[in-house]
């Protein structure tokens, strides 16, 4: 399954390295951060607790940026 957030992203370089810290969750499938259009889609396997991946998500990304924010 693909989903795509709105997120809010300073800088290219900070897309960046959250999409790399997103991808390396276990259930996460990929992870693409435009940093132009402010979106991020994440493909994950069907069978995942939504819920629980989204707070992984926005956990893991706070970590790397602290601006990093998800509006769904």
């Amino acid at each position: 399954m693909k989903k795509t957030y709105k997120v809010e992203v300073d800088c290219a370089v900070c897309a960046t390295k959250i999409e790399s810290a997103i991808s390396k969750i276990d259930e996460v499938k990929s992870c693409t951060v435009n940093f132009m259009t402010q979106k991020m889609v994440v493909e994950y396997d069907d069978t995942v607790n939504e819920k629980s991946l989204f707070k992984q998500i926005k956990k893991v990304g706070r970590k790397v940026d602290s601006d990093f924010e998800v509006i769904e």
